[in-house]
């Protein structure tokens, strides 16, 4: 046989390869699609048996497209693969001075983990711990050494709304997320909103600017607006925050939370509210610096383990706590950087079955206009965690279906509800989800669908045809 005809019958196989990839949409599927006004090559979608064997159905599956933050699928296996479910972020204190009769004549230096979960209350206890350990008194500064991150070059701000919560920056000594957070009350229409602090941080200032409305909720946090500038120095530095906007009182009882910048101003506010609540003082500031000489820890504190961790990151979608956990994924003894955590997610992915040129990464959090993936690869990820020892962990930090996280309100009148762990993504642009169904036959299906159209965001149904389709409905 001419090998020219072997030739063109093996590219008329991959071009019948490439047309069943490109197969027509499912019926229902089409309509959800063009109902929410999207191009067919807008959407990227695969479903296949989470044990393996052939898709059920692929179209445009091998097309690089933003996931959003269905990216944190791969930093938690990765985190969870390389580190195991026993994985504990610790943080240290150390005491540069003598400590007399609970008073400490000299600095207290902490030194930061990169610990993703250090909340405000959990800081509370550590410095419980202090106290047990006979401080009562710091004469000194407390020194923050963040030293494990290194230096973030100067981005252009993400989106316009840089005091959202999920723009919070990584830093080595990260207190509850970056970010204050706030209970707001609207009672009745143009009267002043309500507001108060939730988590403890000494000197604050609040300006209160916000009104109540008539109308429907909708987006209420569209409508607010916080801005924290810098007051006083030294042992008095504190923040003011200026609160703008209205907030529609059918919203009732709301949590708003908020960007801080200065993750080293803010330690010392959170710091300061809650040592001097359990009696201690601190005529010091906060301050950086270096833990330099070897010294012996005063106290430490242990984060919860790694899967406790993915489950409060995956479930809400944390970004900067998707953020730490990438950077952890370079750690080699020196700064960490997420060109370092590419490095070395690129040369773990062949293992995985993965292909790293199919992945884009900035930060593995998914809040990235660069990062990039296919729903062909998010399906081999799929694939590979199921079969994984750290499967359980994996799967028990996502979002079930009607019942908790970014899911919870979405099919719960339906069979579906309870049925399914879907990790969701959305920005300008984009909409996706991926993780797994328990379909009508009692078989486990992985999926993962990508939306890339001005339009996506609001393509909610295109998500909900695609969840119903697999679980046969």
């Amino acid at each position: 046989m001419p090998k020219h005809f072997l030739r063109r019958l093996a590219l008329a196989c991959l071009a019948c390869l490439a047309i069943r990839a490109q197969a027509s949409l499912p019926d229902p599927i089409t309509r959800a699609v063009r109902e929410a006004g999207l191009p067919a090559d807008a959407v990227s979608l695969w479903v296949g048996p989470a044990s393996g064997g052939e898709p059920s159905l692929q179209h445009n599956p091998r097309q690089l497209m933003n996931p959003a933050s269905v990216m944190k699928l791969i930093t938690s296996y990765a985190a969870l693969d390389q580190f195991g479910p026993a994985w504990t972020w610790k943080t240290d204190a150390y005491l540069r001075g003598q400590l007399i009769d609970g008073v400490l004549d000299g600095d207290l230096v902490i030194v930061g983990s990169g610990d993703p979960a250090l909340t405000w209350d959990r800081l509370g206890q550590w410095l419980r711990d202090w106290r047990t350990r006979g401080l009562r008194e710091i004469r000194g500064n407390i020194v923050i050494d963040s030293g494990l991150f290194a230096q973030a070059p100067l981005n252009a701000p993400f989106d316009e709304a840089q005091h959202r919560a999920y723009n919070a920056q990584p830093d080595a000594f990260l207190i509850n997320f970056g970010a204050l957070s706030l209970r707001l009350n609207p009672g009745v229409a143009n009267a002043p909103v309500e507001a108060s602090v939730l988590t403890p941080a000494a000197p604050l200032r609040i300006v209160n600017h916000l009104k109540s409305m008539p109308g429907a909720c909708g987006d209420w946090r569209s409508g607010l607006r916080g801005t924290f500038v810098p007051e006083g120095n030294g042992k008095t530095a504190g923040l003011v925050l200026t609160l703008e906007g209205r907030l529609a009182g059918s919203c009732g009882e709301r949590q708003l939370n908020l960007k801080i910048d200065d993750s080293l101003r803010w330690a010392g506010l959170v710091i300061r509210a809650q040592w001097q609540e359990i009696g201690g003082s601190w005529a010091g500031e906060v301050v950086r610096g270096n833990a330099t000489a070897p010294l012996t820890a005063f106290s430490s504190w242990e984060s919860p383990s790694l899967p406790e961790v993915l489950r409060d990151m995956n479930k809400w979608s944390n970004n900067v706590m998707a953020r730490q956990i990438f950077l952890a994924l370079g750690a080699d003894g020196a700064a960490q950087s997420s060109e370092k955590s590419i490095t070395r997610l690129q040369a773990w992915m062949p293992a995985q079955g993965l292909d790293a040129t199919q992945w884009i990464f900035e930060n593995g959090s998914g809040l990235s206009r660069i990062e990039r993936t296919t729903a062909a690869q998010l399906g081999t990820l799929l694939r590979t965690a199921w079969h994984s020892p750290r499967m359980p962990e994996y799967v028990m930090g996502l979002p079930v279906i009607g019942r908790d996280g970014t899911m919870r309100a979405r099919l719960v009148d339906t069979p579906m509800a309870g049925r399914g762990y879907v990790k969701t993504g959305t920005l300008d642009g984009v909409k996706s989800a991926a993780g797994y169904v328990l379909d009508a036959k009692g078989e486990w299906q992985a999926f993962a669908v990508i939306l890339n159209h001005p339009r996506a965001p609001a393509a909610e149904t295109v998500v909900d045809a695609v969840l119903r389709w697999i679980y046969g409905l």
